[in-house]
């Protein structure tokens, strides 16, 4: 249940014009349907959801829907590396093949965690084998992985591995560990945290409570073919660790606020603060994306271990134009944007469906977080 305003200090006028945006959003035209959380010192001062879950049927947007995250899911799975790391069970630098021998396979041993969680493996793309229809199958990923050339010497380019990333982390996890990545974010992240509505292998009798993806007027064609994969049922049942979490606003704002918290939330603790604070800080800075660059989706970049860090736009401009070093966070394809900020103590957590071009989904991204940066006093 979320707290008065003025319970964390702050502005409840603001907090009213956030919310009002967020309704005219929708409104407007700007996605079907949406849902807000936000915390600020660790607890809940928005929880809002609205407008149409799925166009061709009506389908109104619940409080329990359920939405796609596409890579706003990527710092679930940084995180069950951190924790990895943390418990002493394997360190940055250490090269992924020290526990998965078949990787270092075709030049990547020496390909470290810190590679991985940076993007500066030198293996962005997608194997062009390794096709949705495929996604489900664990062993036919670790392969795929196994068999991939690394396009640049590790560690030299800073270059977005768009699902690669998560499916690394996912198999160290199994490998350090030895329980499959979903297991392992459900006792280790979720369950203690209370985010009861986070799925990276969304349960098939879950589906119904899935918003449909919603490609927008100014969506390209190959976009759309992006919502296309990523509504089927097929790819919300597979393990994909960087693109493919299911989750609700309300838990993605837990979980940045367990975060933001220095790791604890309503006593349970997934990470120690030094792990966090040396998680987001600046490890890459100024670099130019060589895949997003392509793409005009950025020029430069600013990272930590398994986040972009604000303060660089428009980068970083869906996390507010008054983010900083000290805003770190992680925005979804088209949609999402989930973030927390040391210095405010706030976590935010916004979830759409319509699928946007770049301007506009940054615009709404932005509109959002900088109202609840204003609310703060």
């Amino acid at each position: 249940m979320v707290v008065a305003a003025d319970a964390v200090d702050m502005d409840p006028e603001a907090l009213q014009r956030v919310e009002r945006l967020f309704h005219d959003q929708i409104a407007r035209g700007e996605h079907p349907g949406a849902a807000l959380a936000v915390y600020r010192y660790g607890r809940p001062v928005l929880d809002l959801w609205g407008g149409v879950a799925d166009v061709e049927t009506g389908r109104p947007v619940r409080e329990d829907t359920l939405w796609v995250l596409f890579s706003s899911t990527k710092p679930l799975a940084s995180v069950s590396v951190l924790k990895l790391i943390e418990r002493g069970q394997a360190a940055l630098d250490d090269p992924v093949a020290r526990y998965w021998p078949e990787f270092a396979r075709n030049g990547k041993e020496r390909v470290t965690i810190r590679h991985i969680l940076t993007h500066r493996g030198g293996f962005p793309l997608t194997p062009e084998g390794l096709h949705w229809s495929t996604w489900r199958d664990w062993d036919a990923v670790v392969r795929a992985m196994e068999e991939v050339t690394p396009r640049w010497e590790p560690g030299t380019v800073s270059a977005y591995h768009l699902l690669n990333h998560g499916w690394v982390c996912g198999e160290l996890v199994r490998r350090i560990d030895g329980r499959p990545f979903p297991q392992f974010l459900r006792e280790e992240i979720t369950e203690p945290l209370g985010m009861h509505d986070t799925y990276v292998g969304l349960p098939p009798e879950l589906e119904p409570r899935v918003a449909k993806l919603h490609p927008m007027e100014d969506v390209p064609e190959q976009e759309q073919g992006t919502v296309r994969t990523f509504n089927r049922p097929e790819v919300h049942q597979a393990v994909v660790p960087a693109g493919c979490g299911i989750a609700t606003a309300r838990d993605m704002a837990r979980f940045y606020a367990a975060l933001v918290n220095g790791g604890e939330l309503d006593g349970a603790r997934i990470l120690e603060r030094a792990t966090i604070e040396q998680a987001t800080q600046v490890e890459i800075d100024g670099d130019t994306d060589a895949v997003l660059s392509t793409s005009g989706l950025a020029t430069t970049v600013r990272r930590g271990l398994g986040f972009n860090l604000g303060g660089v736009h428009p980068f970083s401009s869906r996390m507010g134009m008054g983010s900083t070093a000290r805003t770190f966070g992680h925005g979804g394809a088209g949609t999402s944007i989930c973030w927390a900020d040391w210095d405010l103590g706030v976590a935010f957590a916004f979830i759409p469906n319509g699928f946007r071009g770049r301007e506009t989904l940054a615009r709404r991204c932005l509109e959002l977080s900088d109202g609840v940066r204003e609310a703060c006093r």
